[in-house]
């Protein structure tokens, strides 16, 4: 049976793999600031074989249970998504294009309902919502009017960033679990010092007399 000792090493080797996926994660998301248009072309072919993937499992899965009453649903949203996933690995750019204006126009409608609820609202939280929906606001704008050029940068600096966010929150998971480990492991080895070096009733016993 493994002592806390080898489960602690356990542990902190678990936490340093993840500060370790962590870093690769950062350094893919700076590479892929640095060139944006392949991180918005390799970005949409990964995309792409997510549905074609996916579709592929969930028409599986319907064949599987092709007696219940969700069988021809399941059939269409596979086939939905094979076609997607095809599409988009046939057509990455246009994909990408297609994909760049519907993310500007969520921009823009998310940004004006927030801006219009903050000044009709006017709750305790009212310069935030109206920065927020300013900020989406203006970057709906932005993505529409450089469209369709926007859309070999803006998918994949979203991408970048994503996966740059994702590697620094494994490396403060690894490195603050590794520590929390390490402290926990330090305390139980000075409980068990000091209770190593406390008197047995034997040793009192022999005191007294």
């Amino acid at each position: 049976m493994a002592g806390p000792a080898h489960e602690g090493r356990k542990l902190r080797r678990s936490f340093g793999w993840l500060a370790a996926l962590g870093v690769l994660l950062v350094i893919a998301g700076l590479v892929g600031l640095v060139y944006v248009g392949v991180a918005t072309l390799t970005s949409m072919l990964l995309f792409g074989w997510l549905l074609l993937i996916g579709g592929l499992v969930g028409l599986l899965q319907a064949i599987e249970s092709r007696g219940s009453n969700y069988f021809w649903l399941g059939v269409v949203v596979a086939a939905l998504n094979i076609a997607a996933g095809v599409v988009v690995i046939r057509h990455p750019e246009g994909s990408a294009e297609a994909l760049t204006m519907f993310a500007a126009l969520l921009f823009l409608t998310g940004g004006l309902f927030r801006l219009v609820g903050s000044l009709v609202v006017r709750g305790p939280q009212f310069g935030w919502t109206l920065l927020q929906g300013a900020f989406g606001l203006l970057l709906g704008i932005l993505v529409l009017v450089n469209w369709p050029e926007s859309s070999r940068y803006v998918i994949g600096t979203f991408f970048s960033l994503a996966l740059l966010f994702d590697g620094l929150g494994l490396i403060a998971i690894g490195i603050g679990g590794r520590r929390i480990v390490e402290m926990v492991a330090d305390t139980d080895e000075t409980a068990g010092i000091t209770a190593s070096e406390k008197p047995t009733e034997e040793d009192q016993d022999r005191s007294k007399s």
